[in-house]
């Protein structure tokens, strides 16, 4: 086997892959938004599809993650959460420090028709909604939250708690959002929610719920800069 073969067969067996390359492919769809957004509609249809369709490819990968069933109070909780994260992303805008955006979301940009606004205004939510959750949870709550305490993360327990990987995830979130002050609170009351719960469906719930909600307030206000 050439040394180029055995390094992408050693890569691929890496535990970690599954969870760092959807999120990688995230940012590389993503950035190049910011300075050409005239691709920015069809940079995001494609990595919504491309993204989903690695999570579904290495869903195998994720069963540990997905072990535990949600209670019913759990459920609640989560859904409490992801509300409450809501009402701190868009209740103190501009009260708390923030990037400024270099590109805006434009529901148009595929075309004046009110079929191309509903199709690109619809992949937009289910991106939001069924993708970015559960690639995020897996990046940062999964992987990046047991890997600062144990690059062995797998033998680590979901929910794992030290003070260097609950505080520098936060961070970490929070900077990946141009909202930075509110996405590191946010960060602090997911990962806050995992260690209680110890399971990441809640966690992955409550950050669905919180972008199913600000979607449709979105929607509703034309406020498409939180997009």
């Amino acid at each position: 086997m050439s040394p180029q073969k055995s390094l992408l067969k050693n890569l691929w067996e890496k535990e970690w892959l599954p969870y760092a390359f959807p999120f990688a492919l995230f940012l590389l769809f993503t950035e190049p938004s910011r300075f050409l957004p005239d691709l920015a509609p069809y940079l995001y249809i494609c990595k919504t599809i491309l993204i989903g369709g690695l999570l579904w490819f290495w869903r195998k990968q994720y069963g540990q993650d997905f072990s535990s069933r949600l209670s019913l109070s759990e459920i609640l909780t989560s859904l409490a959460c992801g509300l409450l994260v809501l009402l701190i992303w868009i209740v103190p805008d501009g009260f708390l420090y923030q990037l400024e955006q270099s590109a805006v979301f434009d529901p148009y940009s595929l075309g004046e028709s009110q079929a191309a606004f509903y199709t690109l205004i619809s992949i937009r939510l289910m991106g939001a909604v069924l993708v970015v959750p559960i690639m995020e949870e897996l990046f940062w709550r999964s992987f990046i939250m047991r890997y600062l305490i144990n690059p062995d993360f797998r033998s680590l327990p979901m929910g794992t708690f030290s003070w260097l990987s609950f505080l520098g995830v936060a961070v970490l979130f929070g900077l990946e959002h141009h909202l930075i002050g509110a996405g590191i609170i946010a960060g602090l009351l997911y990962g806050g929610l995992l260690v209680w719960q110890k399971n990441l469906k809640g966690v992955i719930l409550a950050h669905a719920v919180t972008n199913l909600g600000l979607g449709i307030y979105v929607i509703r206000t034309g406020k498409w800069i939180f997009w």
